[in-house]
């Protein structure tokens, strides 16, 4: 009888991962973060564990190694088939080995996989890896631990191979997690912000430059760590030279030094506040029954869907007259409200919204590929760029397939991507919005989804930047190799990385210089960073290995891209560069084997798999608390226990399939589609909608507003008491439009970034009106609403 000691799933299986302890380590916008997963086998038998995890989608993973007794095995980078049938070998020898290797779908999935560890036996594992921090539209740096791992949708006929996840409830997640860090800026540190609950901001010293962070205890696995840092000055653009590894050779990548230059290009303010009156903006929303989950925990009768709904309100209602738009939403299937992109006015926005309004999470799946197809397929409008708004909670299996066609067509338009709830794959959504020159934010924890959908509709109103171009002034002996992809948009106040090797040594000159020169609104702009070539002294290997990442992610996608038309090439690239710098790739994997203390382990191997929290109301496949990792196509019953068998070193069995848990038959796809599609098949009865909200509703495609008895009611009065108040030389409309303002501005204040956009267009339309005695209107107005606006606040 198998001992139930210790830690348990919800189907009774011992667990041997214990708990997960994370360092976490900031300098300036770069992380390194350091986690130790400590396993103990209680039971009688030797197991082999298998952790299927996220990281950030854009993470360079440089480091794997096991602590067994006080022995370290430190695994190195392998061809990812190579890897897997000497892992395979050393378990058929009665030796431990351990495996990391990333998802081929996806690059923010990674699967761990313990093997041979006996009974009584415990081992830490050790996973690094560096990332540069993103930069929100309020200018903080968010670093995100993916504490939530959803299950992926797998869209039939796509290729390869569902990622398999087995999830508990967050309450019964039975491992522990601890999570501390360090932040050091050049900079003073203004204050960290986060989803979770963290112990007070500890300054280290007087200037407020280093800091320590630590999530406070009891953290319950219901949310991803997501961690904010506000920097004084943030806008401060840098470069930083890192000197070669010395055992390297010259002339590679490793070998030389490499450049990190971070630009921020700064717009002029009158160029700011204009807001461009063309473009063809298209809203595409995720309806999948993963959307009919709440927001947060907090809010739970706000759902993922109904502030979606309320968002493409706000959103339509901020649209410039003179526009085009139309709005899609998918699932298993996809939908459209216009056969193709129609003219925004008072007619086309009112049947948009009426659409909108009837839009449910009940679309089935997560399939974002063809309606981007449908999309991609429209020619766009002459003088009208493409503007692509994507809202998904990113529970897709087929990442780089969407990626890989946004980036096909980023010469036709931008993208701007929003990743909604916990879990969503920061690589569909970051790769959305890098592959199509836009901009990427989340809405987790508390968020509200408005303001930072509104802060991309800014961005996407600013007018194109055209005709980048990067210029290097480096002394004579020495040039530079750019790393990085060519940079495709820029917006105000967000970074630009760019990564160079450098080749080279002047006898004299020790100072550099690149400049970004761009068109904006017609006209030429640059900027400019000068540098010094004198190499960095406490960054490690930190910029080389972040700069390998940028390389193979960009040698990857040109392997897609070329399949079927080369011999493979690329891929020997990217297993090159990924072996010789230590970073993980789509076609390597990180393996250690235990050669050195003799022991065999007997009998055969019990898998165990470790489950990652799910969310309530998450994706279909969630309900099931835990499955066997075996491929479907082994014809196993999913319910049996699976075995891998251990030999005699003189019995090594040959030519086994080498299992892997992102191969195998589709068993998300299997069961995902029936339960997501029952998802929504009751739907909880609607909130009554808040003034604000009511008020946003009521305006007009113009502009302006119209005094009703609707109006009267969201201002908090009677029709009677806004009629009595109105001027008498004024119409009716302008004295409504006045009245909306004055209220936006004396009661919504702390909303100002969700309504500013409709209220800067409220404002245009009574400009044009040229209306007599706007200040007696003003005042009247304040008086009736109990306010204190003045006129100029109202941009009239």
């Amino acid at each position: 009888m198998m001992n139930r000691c210790g830690l348990i799933t919800v189907q009774k299986e011992p667990v041997p991962l214990k708990s997960i302890e994370v360092e976490l380590e900031v300098r300036d916008h770069v992380a390194t973060v350091v986690s130790t997963l400590n396993y103990q086998n209680k039971e009688d038998k030797a197991v082999e564990a298998v952790f299927v995890f996220p990281l950030p989608g854009d993470a360079a993973v440089c480091h794997f190694s096991a602590v067994i007794g006080q022995k370290e095995i430190v695994a190195e980078v392998k061809e990812k088939q190579e890897a897997r049938e000497e892992y395979d070998d050393a378990l058929s020898s009665g030796q431990q080995a351990f495996l990391l290797e990333e998802s081929e779908q996806s690059p923010d999935i990674f699967s761990m996989k313990v093997g041979g560890l006996a009974p009584g036996e415990s081992a830490s594992i050790r996973l690094e890896y560096v990332t540069e921090l993103a930069v929100q539209a309020d200018d903080g740096l968010r670093f995100c631990l993916p504490a939530v791992l959803n299950p992926r949708y797998q869209p039939q006929g796509s290729e390869g191979a569902s990622v398999q996840v087995f999830s508990v409830p967050a309450s019964l997640v039975p491992y522990t997690l601890c999570f501390c860090g360090r932040l050091f800026s050049p900079r003073p540190i203004c204050k960290v912000e986060s989803s979770c609950s963290l112990d007070p901001l500890q300054y280290l010293n007087t200037d407020q430059t280093q800091a320590t962070v630590k999530l406070a205890a009891g953290h319950k696995f219901d949310k991803d760590v997501e961690v904010v840092i506000y920097y004084k000055d943030a806008h401060q653009p840098t470069a930083v030279v890192e000197a070669g590894q010395t055992s390297a050779e010259t002339g590679t990548l490793m070998g030389d030094p490499v450049v990190m230059v971070s630009l921020y290009p700064e717009f002029p303010q009158s160029v700011m506040s204009s807001v461009d009156s063309c473009g063809e903006f298209v809203f595409l929303m995720d309806r999948s029954g993963s959307m009919g989950a709440p927001l947060n925990n907090k809010e739970r009768h706000q759902t993922r869907i109904s502030s979606a709904r309320d968002t493409l309100l706000l959103l339509l209602k901020s649209l410039p007259m003179g526009c085009y738009f139309n709005i899609y939403s998918f699932g298993s299937s996809f939908q459209h409200i216009f056969p193709q992109s129609v003219e925004y006015s008072q007619k086309t926005m009112e049947e948009a919204l009426k659409k909108v309004e009837e839009m449910k999470a009940n679309l089935g799946g997560t399939e974002i590929l063809e309606p981007l197809k449908h999309i991609y397929s429209h020619r766009c409008i002459p003088n009208h760029p493409r503007q692509l708004f994507v809202f998904t909670d990113g529970e897709v299996g087929n990442t780089k397939q969407v990626l890989d066609l946004v980036k096909k067509n980023s010469g036709s338009h931008r993208c701007f991507s929003f990743g909604i709830g916990e879990g969503a794959s920061s690589a569909l959504i970051n790769g959305l919005a890098k592959e199509g020159g836009g901009h990427a934010q989340f809405i987790t924890g508390t968020d509200r989804m408005q303001p930072k959908v509104m802060q991309s509709l800014r961005f996407a109103l600013q007018p194109a930047v055209e005709d980048i171009s990067v210029t290097w002034d480096l002394p004579t002996g020495v040039s530079v190799t750019v790393l990085s992809p060519p940079i495709t948009s820029i917006f105000q106040g967000q970074r630009s990385l760019i990564y160079g090797q450098l080749t080279g040594k002047s006898s004299e000159a020790t100072e550099g210089s690149v400049t970004v020169k761009y068109s904006l609104a017609g006209r030429p702009s640059q900027s400019q960073l000068h540098f010094s070539l004198k190499p960095a002294e406490d960054t490690g290997l930190t910029v080389h290995r972040l700069a390998a990442r940028t390389l193979i992610r960009s040698l990857e996608m040109e392997d897609r891209e070329l399949r079927g038309r080369q011999d493979g090439g690329m891929k020997e690239k990217v297993v090159q560069l990924s072996v010789q710098s230590g970073v993980s790739s789509c076609f390597t994997a990180f393996i250690a084997v235990n050669k050195t203390d003799g022991k065999v382990i007997q009998g055969p191997l019990v898998r165990r798999n470790v489950p990652r929290p799910k969310l309530r109301g998450g994706g279909g496949m969630s309900r099931m608390a835990m499955v066997c990792a075996a491929p479907a196509s082994f014809g196993m019953d999913l319910n049996q226990t699976c075995v891998r068998k251990a030999v005699a070193p003189n019995k090594k069995k040959k030519g086994l399939p080498s299992y892997s848990p992102f191969r195998g038959g589709n068993l998300l796809g299997m069961f995902r589609s029936k339960q997501e599609t029952q998802k929504e098949a009751t739907t909880p009865k609607q909130t009554p909608r808040d003034p604000f909200m009511q008020l946003v509703s009521l305006q007009k495609a113009s502009g302006c507003w119209t005094l009703d008895p609707h109006l009267a009611a969201a201002l908090g009065k009677t029709r009677e008491e806004v009629e009595e108040s109105k001027p008498a030389t004024v119409n009716s409309e302008v004295w409504a439009t006045i009245l909306a303002l004055i209220w936006l501005h004396g009661f919504k204040m702390d909303a100002k970034e969700e309504w500013e956009l409709l209220a800067m267009k409220a404002a245009s339309w009574l400009r044009a009106q040229n209306a007599p005695c706007v200040p007696e209107c003003v005042d009247a107005g304040n008086a009736l609403l109990g306010c204190s606006v003045q006129k100029d606040a109202l941009m009239l």
